[in-house]
């Protein structure tokens, strides 16, 4: 039977942090508290020394029916909880290739990387099962540059399955695949949206109709139904609303 400490491999194991540095905790509680009031995604912070949940935010979509504070209770085993079997084989797959990932990076760097991907947490009471993604930043390194605090950032997953492993840098045109057969990462450019397909997903967000959008971008109908086409062959999505949450996710609009 999986167990927490299953998480935990050499990479990200911390054995040491000195006390001086969880004094200021409360005041980065506070800041991440103040973020999460703004947006409709969860928000928690992994604690890798403990290997705990730091702080867990209200926002419901990653609560699966409980309290924050239940969930902050629970830690990993929120996951061994509320987390389906094959997703959970999924998890530590992510783990292990994340902070494989992370140990090859300089110190100076880690902070810039972020890994995001799709797994599915189950509601007990409702038993209804939803594919969420997930995104975690290094938001402190301990003086060796391991990742002690993780910021993790819980949204509804624009997929269909689960998986999609993907490692961006901040303010780089290049992402990292990671393929679950070969073990392996893949370097790959990031889509290129032109700046009428950008306009497009703006408007589809906003609710504008194919006939408003049309209407407000000067084409013809038949010409922002190929818009939409186009961009989801580039974003390798199904429909509009997978297409405006990968454009979310991934900071294209």
């Amino acid at each position: 039977m999986l167990d927490v400490k299953d998480f935990f491999i050499k990479e990200n194991i911390i054995e040491n942090v000195h006390i001086d540095a969880y004094a200021n905790i409360s005041s980065i509680i506070e800041d991440i508290d103040a973020f999460a009031r703004t947006t409709y995604r969860s928000v928690y912070i992994i604690d890798y020394h403990k290997q705990s949940f730091l702080y867990v935010s209200d926002n419901p979509m990653f609560l699966c029916g409980m309290t924050a504070d239940e969930v902050k209770e629970l830690g990993y085993n929120f996951y061994i909880n509320h987390v389906p079997p094959e997703d959970l084989s999924l998890l530590l797959e992510v783990n292990s290739a994340g902070f494989g990932f992370y140990d090859k990076i300089p110190d100076i760097e880690k902070r810039n990387f972020t890994i995001s991907y799709d797994f599915h947490i189950i509601n007990k009471d409702s038993k209804k099962k939803q594919l969420v993604n997930h995104q975690i930043t290094p938001l402190r390194l301990t003086d060796s540059g391991k990742v002690w605090l993780g910021l993790c950032v819980v949204s509804l997953s624009s997929g269909s399955n689960s998986g999609n492993i993907v490692v961006s840098k901040d303010k780089s045109k290049e992402h990292w695949i990671f393929n679950m057969q070969s073990k392996k990462w893949r370097e790959m450019p990031r889509p290129e949206l032109r700046d009428i397909e950008r306009d497009v997903l703006k408007l589809s967000a906003m609710g504008y109709t194919m006939n408003d959008i049309a209407n407000e971008i000067n084409r013809s109908f038949d010409t922002v139904k190929s818009y939409r086409k186009t961009l989801y062959e580039k974003l390798n999505v199904q429909n509009i609303a997978e297409a405006i949450s990968y454009a979310k996710n991934h900071r294209l609009i």
